[in-house]
């Protein structure tokens, strides 16, 4: 009986009212695009080509439904855990197993195993091995035997197992009935409900009560429990984490403790009465509360990590898709003191010209030569745009390209955001690129490389170094690498990627192909050319028919003898396309961006393998062919004369570009190298619950200033005071 082995596999149909349920997707859809995911297809790939399956669900309700099967999936595994856990301890009876069995929730299921998990050496198994375990029971029934406390505990003594008197061993026997009640899911559903109407608390830890902090705020503070902000938790927490701040749930613990006595102490006549009560009492104080608080706060943790994860995801997503300048050859600067300021000039194509380093900022001052260097770089070179990154130095920087614009430059000069150059640049994706140049000279290329394309080049960098995200360092890590690695690949999906072009780490998030088959490309690439189809894909060592179903629609081959490969149109539609060109009695090829596809009725061309939503998507696609789905790129117009902070004042109207999103609201750069706060009330006239309502990083606003305070290095902004 004890060797019984107790498996619980994860089954679709018995799960997928609940995963519909809770995807809040009819069971329909639910249905069908769960099966997709469990066979092995994409998110993107199901989004775009398999929307008649679906019912036209799109990525956010298939990532919903991809993580409530992972959900049923650790559920069904961990109730085989517990179950063989139990069973193993000779304690699993019929009615326990059905409840564990029926059980729809990992917390709730957790519960149910709380007084069987294998616990650690405490008050309670001690008195356990000194044979108490007898009287706790004749303590949790309450029921007199007739007999006299002296009678009653007697045959419990035992001095050696450590129980000289009666005294000794009613203290056990209350220890292990404390823990009986500490783990009573029913007395833990009373004390959490009691919790949730309390205050969460911080106060200042003693070393700190004198210094100031950034979280001085929250040096005794108390609000309600169930209205805390998440991202003003996370604060909290990173406080405690810090050693500035204590961080805890207030409570009428008093009130507690008689509500939890009077469930608990039942019989008034009980010869051990009082000695439950205070047993009631410790459960409360020593277990009891301390279990339930850090249970709620681990769920506040987990809601404020969904929501900082989301935040983060969502400003990711605007910064991949940002606006990309396309093919024009910039100059890209790495700004800096002492070293230099690191120069790399790029051509259309990204490809690597030439480097230069110059000493225009503190302490060597040598503006007129840098001058004269970089006016000789952009005649050589052609140069259109300038591109400075805003790290150490930029301010200065900055001040001397205007400056040099200004006396008759014809160049654009724009800020780029440089968080995670330097990641990039020590990385072996730049050693492999640029293995005979110095860090900062590859830092400099990767900064003009991202105004020419954003996606292409910040893909090379791990996401949480990008600089977009809000506590990203305190949510759980796990949740937000899968989080950012489906926004990256969502995002790498929809623009698309240049077969013939794209690095190993463009293409290692198209759909279908992941880190070894994109190396497996570029290795073909570079021994056999440019791909002179999507077909030749199926030459790449171990990509077989599946990895190319997934991924051909994503991938683009220009000029190849297919222009249809140079669209969004998958290969399995091609005859599709056939079909279209004979109705309108001409080829295929001539259909390609041709208004006439207009003409055509999609109706006539469904069949059993394609139905309404893909014709409609490939006549769209045939009419505007490789459409770029990012905004048109637009140079901000930073105000004259405005460079630092001390150069604001309180009412100037500003152009500025937005560089992160959160739920209080936005940040953005107004050309002074310290961004300034939009709050989330002055966002817009009207009421917004969410910023990313109106604003998203990588827009350009008007902005009015409110406040430029230099002391502290803070700027408060308007865009509802700039609207006009």
């Amino acid at each position: 009986m004890k060797n019984e082995t107790i498996e619980i596999a994860f089954d679709l149909e018995a799960e997928i009212r609940e995963i519909a349920a809770a995807c809040r997707v009819p069971e329909a859809k639910a249905r069908p695009a769960a099966q997709l995911l469990i066979e092995g297809n994409t998110i993107p790939f199901i989004a775009r080509y398999r929307k008649e399956r679906t019912g036209g669900l799109d990525e956010a309700a298939l990532r919903a439904i991809e993580d409530a099967i992972q959900y049923f999936r650790e559920l069904a595994e961990r109730k085989a855990t517990v179950l063989k856990t139990i069973h193993e301890q000779g304690r699993l009876d019929e009615p326990l197993r059905n409840r564990i069995l029926a059980c729809r929730d990992k917390k709730e299921l957790e519960e149910l195993y709380l007084p069987f998990k294998p616990k650690r050496r405490t008050r309670a198994t001690i008195a356990r091995q000194r044979g108490l375990e007898p009287l706790a029971g004749f303590l949790k029934r309450q029921v007199n035997s007739g007999a006299g406390r002296e009678e009653v505990l007697r045959p419990y003594i035992n001095p050696g197992q450590d129980v000289p008197d009666g005294e000794s061993a009613l203290r056990g026997a209350c220890d292990i009935v404390a823990e009986d009640w500490a783990d009573n899911a029913e007395i833990r559903a009373v004390v959490r409900e009691a919790m949730q109407q309390g205050l969460l608390a911080s106060a200042v830890r003693r070393e700190w009560a004198e210094k100031p902090s950034k979280f001085e705020m929250y040096y005794d503070h108390r609000e309600p429990l169930a209205k805390v902000p998440s991202h003003r938790y996370l604060a909290m927490r990173r406080g405690e984490s810090e050693e500035v701040l204590r961080v805890g749930i207030e409570m009428d613990q008093e009130a507690v403790i008689r509500r939890v006595a009077g469930r608990l102490v039942t019989n008034p006549s009980f010869l051990f009465r009082r000695e439950l009560l205070d047993t009631a009492a410790d459960c409360c104080q020593r277990l009891l509360l301390p279990s339930v608080e850090a249970a709620l706060l681990g769920e506040m943790k987990d809601t404020a990590d969904e929501e900082a994860i989301q935040v983060f995801s969502q400003n990711l997503r605007e910064l991949l898709l940002a606006p990309p300048a396309g093919q024009r050859v910039v100059m890209g600067i790495d700004p800096g003191f002492r070293t230099g300021c690191k120069v790399a000039v790029v051509d259309a194509t990204g490809k690597f010209l030439e480097n230069a380093t110059i000493y225009p900022t503190p302490p060597h001052n040598k503006t007129k030569e840098a001058a004269e260097i970089i006016l000789k770089l952009v005649a050589r070179h052609h140069v259109e745009l300038i591109a400075v990154g805003t790290g150490t130095a930029s301010r200065e920087t900055d001040a001397f390209v205007a400056s040099l614009l200004g006396s008759g430059g014809r160049l654009a000069k724009v800020s780029v955001n440089e968080a995670g150059a330097s990641v990039y640049s020590a990385s072996d994706v730049a050693r492999a690129e640029f293995p005979d140049l110095d860090l900062t000279v590859r830092g400099a290329i990767s900064i003009a490389r991202r105004l020419q394309d954003p996606l292409a080049e910040l893909v090379k960098i791990d996401p949480k170094s990008i600089g977009v995200g809000q506590y990203q360092h305190d949510v759980n890590q796990t949740k937000l690498r899968k989080a950012l690695d489906r926004e990256v690949e969502s995002c790498v999906n929809l623009v698309g990627v240049d077969l013939n072009t794209a690095s190993a780490q463009l293409l290692s998030y198209v759909s279908g192909i992941g880190p070894k088959l994109a190396d497996g490309i570029l290795q073909h690439r570079n021994a056999h050319g440019a791909f002179a189809s999507r077909e030749g894909l199926l030459s790449v060592p171990r990509l077989g028919s599946k990895a190319f179903q997934q991924s051909a629609g994503f991938l683009r081959v220009r000029d190849g003898g297919q222009p249809l490969d140079n669209s969004a149109v998958h290969p399995e539609s091609y005859p599709i396309v056939s079909r279209m060109a004979k109705a309108l009695g001409t080829t295929p090829e001539s259909l390609i961006g041709n208004a006439a596809v207009k003409r055509l009725d999609p109706r006539q061309f469904v069949d059993e393998r394609a139905g309404l939503p893909t014709i409609e998507d490939i006549l769209r696609e045939l009419e505007k062919p490789g459409r770029d789905p990012r905004r048109e790129f637009r140079v901000p117009k930073f105000a004259d004369g405005v460079h630092e902070l001390a150069d604001l004042r309180e009412g100037m109207i500003l152009e500025g570009v937005v560089t992160n999103v959160t739920r209080f609201g936005a940040f953005v750069d107004v050309g002074v190298h310290q961004d300034g706060l939009i709050h989330i009330s002055e966002l817009d006239h009207r009421f917004i619950n969410d910023p990313s309502e109106v604003v998203a990083v990588g827009d350009i606003v008007r902005v009015k200033v409110l406040q430029a305070d230099t002391q502290r290095g803070r700027i408060s902004l308007s865009r509802k005071q700039a609207l006009s």
